[in-house]
This record gives C-alpha cells, sequence and structure tokens, in this order.
C-alpha cells in the first residue's frame, strides 16, 4: 500500500498540472484582435467602478491591462494572463502574466488588472526586460478603497499603479506580488 502523503502529493501535482493547462487555454486570447478588444472593454469596466483610474490613464505613459487572469490551486497554484500594453490609444505590445504559489489555499478564480505606468522609464522598464516581476524594477502601489481615498492628480508619485478587478470565483484575495509579466508575440 503506498504511504498516504504520496497519493495526496500525486493528486495535488495531478490538479495543479490540470488546472495550468485549463488557465492557460481560458486566459488566452485567440488573435491580437480579440486581446485588444477585452483589454477596452475590461478598461471600460475598471474606468466605472474607479473612476480614478480613467483620470490617472490621462497622464500615464502607459497602461498595461490583463483583461482575464486565471488562478487555481490546491496547496500549490498559479494564474495566467494576457494583456495589452497601451501608449495612448495605441497597442504598444501584448504580455503575459503568470503567477506560481504555494500554500494554504485551495478554489478558483478569475480577475482583470491593469498597471498605469506614469514614468517614462516605467515604461522603458517593461519593454526592455525579458520578464518584469512584480515588486522588481520599478515601484508599483496596488491601489485598494483604502489607497484610492487619499489618490489624487496631485499625490501621484510613484512609477506604476495597479488595480485588480473584476474578481470571480472561489478564492479568497488577490495579490500581484511576484508575477512575471512578458512580452509575447500575437
Amino acid at each position: 500500500m503506498k504511504h498516504p502523503l504520496r497519493i495526496l502529493f500525486a493528486l495535488v501535482l495531478s490538479f495543479v498540472a490540470l488546472a495550468a493547462v485549463g488557465l492557460h487555454n481560458s486566459a488566452s486570447a485567440a488573435t491580437a484582435e480579440d486581446l485588444d478588444k477585452d483589454a477596452r472593454q475590461a478598461l471600460q469596466i475598471l474606468y466605472k467602478a474607479h473612476p480614478l483610474a480613467e483620470t490617472m490613464s490621462r497622464t500615464a505613459k502607459g497602461v498595461l491591462v490583463f483583461p482575464k487572469v486565471v488562478k487555481a490551486g490546491l496547496v500549490f497554484g498559479g494564474s495566467y494572463g494576457e494583456g495589452v500594453l497601451y501608449k495612448g490609444s495605441k497597442v504598444s505590445g501584448y504580455y503575459n502574466s503568470v503567477t506560481g504559489s504555494w500554500g494554504l489555499q485551495a478554489g478558483a478564480q478569475s480577475y482583470a488588472y491593469a498597471v498605469f505606468l506614469m514614468t517614462d522609464k516605467a515604461v522603458k522598464y517593461v519593454q526592455d526586460t525579458k520578464g518584469w516581476e512584480v515588486g522588481v524594477g520599478p515601484t508599483v502601489v496596488l491601489v485598494d478603497q483604502g489607497v484610492a481615498k487619499n489618490l489624487s492628480t496631485s499625490t501621484l508619485t510613484q512609477d506604476a499603479y495597479a488595480f485588480v478587478f473584476d474578481q470571480q470565483g472561489l478564492m479568497a484575495g488577490v495579490s500581484i506580488e511576484g508575477t512575471k509579466i512578458s512580452l509575447i508575440k500575437r
């Protein structure tokens, strides 16, 4: 008879492998045009929920939008999504967002997020790196209800501000710390 921990470990690895395949298939857009359309729709949802985000978009040097990120986990987990970098209203590139995690977690969810790159230096960093890990490089402030109350166009002093929105599913909380963002071809 097999050891119970080996069986549990095999089950967890199987779940994570199946989730990873599902994450990639359900979070990836079919074409560049589809991804652009989805990203623009996601921004409209964000702007309705957080008018400050729309105000920030007018002065941002770039906006990186991930319209659908899917996250799943059972002890080990991961998330995947594809997004668009806009400079003004023009598409500047396509990126993916990948996160791996472990710990007390179970379930699945989807969400969107947008990173407003407020400086030319932040945009250049994202474009020049082979893979940007959030938390390394430009300073990113995660904007929640508390932070949003204290922000105005005159207090925006950091390199980047991120909004997580449109959450659906059964997992609690979303963090983008440690997320790796990489350029992809579309």
